[in-house]
């Protein structure tokens, strides 16, 4: 029988790792659970996890219990399922939706890991807006709880790879689904100025929208902008004639807030928002409980006037006309939670036998 071969550990410069790739303890947190307690104790999301946000806020509205049927309609990490799971046993069951290709199965892994089989625990690849299809193909016709957290996960942001995040050079991409549609680079090739700056206003409320799409405009007209860190550089290099006090209070705020437009577009999360909040009222049993969590104020206006205009149809009762906002503890220790919003509302009628 032949010794396994000794694999040194990775080799990275400095005392700590800085790299996605070099935290390899943070990403095998099974092996290095100490690492993964002192990161998280520091107000830190370990590299390739993601952090639940309001969790006990959505148990207490959603009002998970044994055989009830629930949707997590973005699985994402499996962090408010792990939660949601337990509370529906015995006779429950819970079905998550996610349209990322590379982190469902290690979230269903995940899940399936805590005990969850497939008589509890149903894994289906999709946009949160397919929820009817999904529905339908397994027979059935609404559900008692339905959770939707349309924030990008940690795991997402982290991984430079995937083009999310400006903290490292990597492809500019963007996409949930790496393998369907533009990348954000594609499209900033093909975009008009004038489009792009109303994506910026429209999608992250950007103040210094047509300073930022001129910038780029006259960027790629010299070199197509094909990674993360040219267009963080571009953005920056946008501001350069404004004032030194407005460059220093702004930061990298307005680089923040071009990833996220483009990466609205490049997704059309508001498109799907719009379809899933129109076909929410068929997809959920009177007397049943949703809980959507937002990130930015293009999304919560979306679902504010939707539970708006189905109170005064007679379709949600007893809707969150303020949202909830996370806690003092909860922005220390986690603080990606700063711009969270939750929603919720319960369906108007009669509770059927489930939902009771």
């Amino acid at each position: 029988m032949e010794d396994t071969p000794h694999r040194r550990r990775p080799r990275y410069p400095g005392r700590n790792p800085r790299r996605f790739d070099e935290k390899y303890k943070e990403l095998d947190p099974d092996r290095f659970p100490e690492t993964v307690a002192k990161v998280v104790s520091s107000g830190r999301t370990p590299a390739g996890s993601h952090r639940p946000i309001l969790v006990e806020e959505i148990l207490g509205a959603l009002v998970p219990a044994p055989g009830r049927v629930a949707v997590d309609a973005t699985l994402g990490h499996g962090g408010h399922a792990a939660e949601l799971l337990p509370r529906l046993l015995p006779g429950g069951r819970l079905i998550g939706l996610d349209a990322d290709p590379l982190e469902l199965p290690k979230a269903e892994a995940r899940l399936r890991g805590l005990g969850f089989g497939d008589e509890v625990l149903t894994v289906r690849r999709s946009s949160f807006a397919g929820l009817p299809k999904v529905l339908g193909g397994l027979g059935l016709g609404d559900v008692d709880i339905v959770l939707a957290d349309l924030g990008v996960s940690s795991m997402q942001l982290d991984d430079p790879a995937r083009g999310f995040t400006f903290k490292a050079d990597g492809p500019l991409d963007m996409r949930m689904n790496p393998s369907r549609g533009l990348s954000a680079a594609d499209l900033l090739a093909r975009i008009s100025r004038d489009r792009l700056a109303t994506l910026l206003r429209e999608n992250s409320d950007e103040p210094y929208a047509d300073e930022i799409a001129n910038a780029l405009a006259a960027a790629r007209a010299d070199a197509p902008i094909t990674t993360t860190l040219a267009l963080a550089a571009t953005v920056r290099g946008a501001l350069a004639a404004l004032p030194a006090r407005i460059r220093e209070e702004a930061g990298d705020d307005p680089v923040r807030r071009t990833f996220q437009a483009l990466r609205i577009e490049v997704n059309d999360e508001l498109g799907a928002l719009r379809s899933f909040l129109a076909s929410l009222p068929s997809c959920v049993a009177p007397g049943g409980r949703v809980a959507i969590l937002t990130f930015h104020s293009g999304e919560d206006r979306l679902v504010k006037k939707a539970f708006q205009a189905g109170s005064r149809e007679g379709i949600w009762a007893n809707w969150s006309r303020e949202p909830v906002r996370p806690g003092p503890e909860e922005l220390r220790s986690n603080p990606r939670s700063r711009p969270a919003k939750l929603r919720t509302a319960l369906r108007a009628g009669a509770a059927g036998g489930r939902a009771s």
